[in-house]
């Protein structure tokens, strides 16, 4: 009887996701305008090719997956079967993809690359959507100058942490009325 009551369930599950009218297809940034970001690097890593983010330079990808995106920092192995669900990336900094030359060295990106997803794991724990956001804007400020922080996508932030891109923007704004207190947002 439970396996008859699953059965009808699951007959009964609809998807409302259409691939045709995905948000992923453009990238509204903070300046208002549309960017298709790195179409170029997607056709790469749909290739099933194996990238190392430069460990030497700033720069990393957001990789934006169905329901949410990952961020592939300096180290981090992008590419091969791991992202062939990419739907669309937003490349930061001064971007450059290396070919591992070794076994030992795709092992050790693979393992950066699970570095950086536990890095955002941590911060997605917090049960308080404002301090999710907080927390990876103070990541990315650490990391990136600030002018860079500020041209990435609300949406790019939304979806690394799992909360809305309003949500952003008000942190955001309350984080810019609080570094210039006389400014009115």
């Amino acid at each position: 009887m439970d396996s008859e009551k699953r059965q009808r369930y699951q007959t009964a599950m609809v998807s409302t996701y259409d691939p045709e009218t995905s948000f992923l297809d453009y990238i509204v940034m903070p300046n208002g305008t549309e960017q298709s970001p790195g179409s170029d690097i997607l056709t790469q890593l749909h290739s099933g090719k194996v990238f190392i983010v430069n460990s030497r330079r700033r720069n990393g990808l957001i990789l934006f997956k169905r329901y949410h995106a990952e961020f592939a920092g300096p180290g981090a192995a992008v590419g091969g079967d791991y992202d062939r669900d990419c739907q669309n990336l937003l490349p930061i900094g001064n971007l450059q993809l290396l070919t591992p030359d070794s076994y030992d060295e795709r092992q050790k990106a693979y393992l950066i690359r699970r570095q950086w997803i536990r890095l955002i794991k941590q911060i997605t724990e917090n049960p308080l959507p404002i301090q999710r956001v907080q927390k990876i804007l103070d990541q990315f400020e650490q990391y990136f100058p600030p002018e860079t922080v500020e041209k990435l996508p609300d949406i790019a932030f939304a979806l690394l942490v799992g909360v809305l891109p309003q949500t952003v923007g008000i942190v955001r704004r309350r984080l810019g009325s609080d570094q210039y207190p006389g400014l009115i947002n």
